[in-house]
């Protein structure tokens, strides 16, 4: 028999091929990020458009942004929410790039990436929802121009509901669901390139769910805040994958709860 040239040996390695797949995305979202979040304090480098259009609202005067400022904010989400879940996800999607190759026998790597495609397009979703949020705070002077709560108010609220939400019954059930992906895969497999995209959308679903709270967030930590950044991510990939993740999500939980409620004393 010939030996498998180094590329199918390779090649048949089929979650490794799909983690380094998974890996290479999340690096080169992170690189991004890091890029802007490093021109913010480099002005002489360029600001990024994304911090423009903030101090160009902090100016009275001003006019609202544009289709084209709305877009660059929009894709700075969408990187910011794909650096963040995709190392979350990776142990749904390397479980359903196993299940795949043991159903069908194939190479699971179309099929992961339709998977993968169908969990961002929600989040995609929310990276517009963001987006929209973060133009009216700007709008309502709520945020600075290095995007950050400058209202005890807001900030407080926010991490308090978030805070309370970590000991919800929805936020237990669906936490209970990106915990536990091979029960996801084998109970709601779809067959064929409509089902991975399906399937993922609905892993999307409870995801967001799950963490769209804590990812608000980031509207009283700092949108571009990289420290908080990498935070919440680590923070959303406890819950999901270590042991004790329920526990450390109450934890999380009532260390919201206190933050926000010392910033409502102190407003």
């Amino acid at each position: 028999m010939e030996r498998p040239s180094a590329v199918e040996a390779v090649l048949r390695r089929d979650r490794a091929v799909v983690l380094a797949g998974l890996i290479l995305l999340a690096v080169v979202c992170w690189a991004y990020l890091v890029h802007d979040a490093w021109r913010m304090y480099h002005p002489e480098a360029g600001v990024p458009l994304c911090c423009r259009m903030a101090e160009s609202l902090a100016r009275p005067g001003m006019h609202a942004w544009g289709a084209a400022e709305l877009l660059a904010l929009f894709v700075m989400w969408v990187v910011m929410m794909v650096a963040m879940m995709v190392p979350c996800a990776a142990p749904m999607v390397l479980t359903y790039a196993l299940i795949h190759r043991r159903r069908r026998g194939q190479q699971p790597f179309a099929a992961a990436g339709l998977f993968l495609l169908g969990y961002l397009l929600v989040w995609i979703a929310y990276s517009a929802a963001a987006t929209v949020a973060q133009a009216g705070l700007h709008a309502a002077t709520l945020l600075s121009p290095l995007m950050v709560s400058t209202s005890p108010v807001l900030g407080g609220l926010l991490l308090v509901v978030t805070g309370l939400s970590q000991f919800s019954r929805l936020k237990h059930a669906c936490l209970r669901h990106c915990r536990s992906p091979l029960d996801f895969i084998l109970n709601d497999w779809r067959e064929g390139p409509l089902g991975a995209v399906r399937m993922g959308v609905r892993h999307g679903v409870y995801c967001t769910v799950c963490c769209w709270l804590v990812m608000g967030l980031l509207f009283v930590l700092g949108v571009m805040n990289l420290a908080w950044i990498a935070a919440l991510t680590a923070f959303v990939l406890a819950e999901k994958v270590l042991p004790r993740g329920h526990a450390i999500g109450k934890v999380g939980g009532v260390v919201f709860i206190v933050w926000g409620l010392a910033l409502l004393a102190g407003k």
